[in-house]
């Protein structure tokens, strides 16, 4: 399927479908609220769900998919009269078009089974999202990109030339992206790049984290026989591998496994992980607060 295709297929699914993403403290009013907003302003509710730390002094949560027939034309309207009640219940909020794709940028290196996985489900129509490019710092993956036209830049990195090929990166990315993926993208992103595009960079990782740290964690579990490997997929922040997680998975594994093998599993899961939390950014089930996410599924 043609990035054409993909689009229209997505663009016709959800015409004048919305989603309302809020937190704020908890107090009684506020479903009543939003719910007598979206009625009042013609909209009918297709799914909620909704979350409180606490009743008393913790933080809500929702998650409002809507549809209403003019959306497209009246979304910048229905922002601007929910302003007084996002003031009055003290909101973070937003209000996204589902038909609307979101422009993903990945990032990726020599291994590709991450890569191949997001093309794949993308392809396949079961992404709702624009790549608008591949970012890699090899450029073994260049024919596999190109070939589902999509554009591919090669950029080496270096540690003298880290900064500098940043800064191209942001540049070919202006006005390009809403969110970025590390599909195995092997650089340490600096804190001068993260701080542009926070709770936007998701990132996949080995579960072994903090217990084999370092190069060649499968070899490092191996000796130490585990019983148990994983993934994790979480957004990117100044403290290595140490934000937000959206997704985990793990999988059982014994002596009779042998690095190979730990490899082979690891990479599976890391797809899956990886896919599932790119999915759930792109359709609008996340809300971040501190270092923690709640993740409508």
């Amino acid at each position: 399927m043609t990035a054409q295709k993909v689009a229209s297929v997505f663009e016709k699914k959800y015409q004048g479908v919305g989603r309302m993403l809020i937190s704020c403290p908890d107090r009684s009013g506020i479903v009543a609220a939003v719910s007598r907003f979206l009625y009042e302003n013609g909209a009918n509710i297709l799914q909620s769900d909704q979350y409180t730390q606490d009743p008393e002094g913790g933080r809500f949560f929702i998650r409002i998919e809507f549809y209403k027939e003019d959306l497209e034309s009246t979304v910048d309207h229905l922002r601007r009269e929910f302003m007084s009640i996002a003031d009055e219940f003290e909101m973070d909020w937003r209000i996204t078009l589902a038909s609307r794709p979101k422009k993903m940028v990945i990032f990726a290196s020599k291994e590709d089974h991450c890569l191949r996985e997001l093309l794949w489900n993308w392809q396949a129509g079961d992404l709702n999202a624009d790549i608008t490019m591949v970012i890699s710092n090899h450029d073994d993956s260049r024919e596999l990109v190109e070939s589902l036209g999509i554009p591919y830049h090669h950029l080496p990195v270096t540690a003298d030339t880290k900064l500098e090929v940043e800064k191209k990166q942001r540049e070919l990315m202006e006005g390009n992206t809403d969110f970025i993926v590390l599909a195995r993208y092997m650089q340490i992103l600096s804190p001068y790049f993260i701080e542009h595009y926070r709770n936007q960079v998701i990132n996949i990782h080995h579960s072994f984290l903090p217990a084999f740290i370092g190069g060649k964690p499968y070899n490092q579990a191996y000796e130490r026989g585990v019983k148990i490997i994983g993934a994790t997929a979480h957004y990117v922040t100044e403290d290595l591998d140490a934000g937000p997680i959206i997704e985990q998975n793990v999988s059982r594994v014994s002596h009779r496994d042998n690095v190979e093998d730990l490899k082979k599993e690891g990479r599976h899961i890391e797809r899956i992980v990886l896919a599932r939390a790119v999915l759930w950014h792109v359709e609008d089930r996340i809300l971040v607060h501190k270092n923690k996410t709640v993740v409508f599924t």
